[in-house]
């Protein structure tokens, strides 16, 4: 597979803020019907606020551990960063044109699959996951809240990471200040 040039890839956009167990279901759903992944970090340039409190080196930290910690080979994924920009077909094209070619973007966010769509992208919506628990904002309110119930949302490593960075305490100090 790494010498042929006629890979099927696809890309999976998000600001990963934190990593949680519905990004890990909707990488591996894509790893099932493609041969590569592009994970496309968003907002790279954005970091220490309440809704992206993690650099975006972080967040490919958590992600590429938590991929490996889960047996994802991680020959089949391609991590990028883009910075915060507005969703419209113009930027789209930037964003394709950023990555190596895809064939698909794999979204639930109907604006962003309209605009990719109408940039010449087949666009794949992923089995629904449990969006009320799995999102990223509910986690942070979590972390700010001091319930440690964040933690089963996450991968194991993610938490571990998050800990090492001392991101909880980071993100409780933006709060206070918000």
């Amino acid at each position: 597979m790494a010498n042929n040039i006629h890979l099927r890839r696809a890309l999976v956009f998000g600001r990963f803020q934190p990593f949680h167990y519905g990004h890990l279901m909707v990488i591996n759903w894509a790893l099932s019907i493609f041969d590569e992944v592009v994970v496309l970090i968003g907002m790279a340039d954005e970091s220490h606020t309440l809704q992206n409190p993690f650099t975006a080196g972080e967040r490919i930290w958590m992600i590429r551990e938590a991929l490996r910690s889960e047996g994802v080979d991680l020959t089949r994924i391609i991590t990028a960063t883009i910075p915060t920009m507005s969703i419209y077909v113009g930027n789209a094209l930037y964003v394709i044109k950023l990555v190596p070619p895809v064939e698909a973007i794999i979204t639930r966010n109907p604006v962003t699959a309209q605009v990719f769509r109408d940039a010449g992208l087949k666009v794949l919506v992923p089995p629904p996951y449990n969006r009320d628990v799995y999102r990223g904002s509910y986690i942070r309110e979590l972390m700010i809240k001091g319930d440690e119930r964040w933690r089963r949302l996450v991968p194991r490593v993610v938490a571990e990471i998050i800990d090492a960075i001392d991101g909880v305490s980071r993100l409780r100090n933006i709060a206070r200040y918000d």
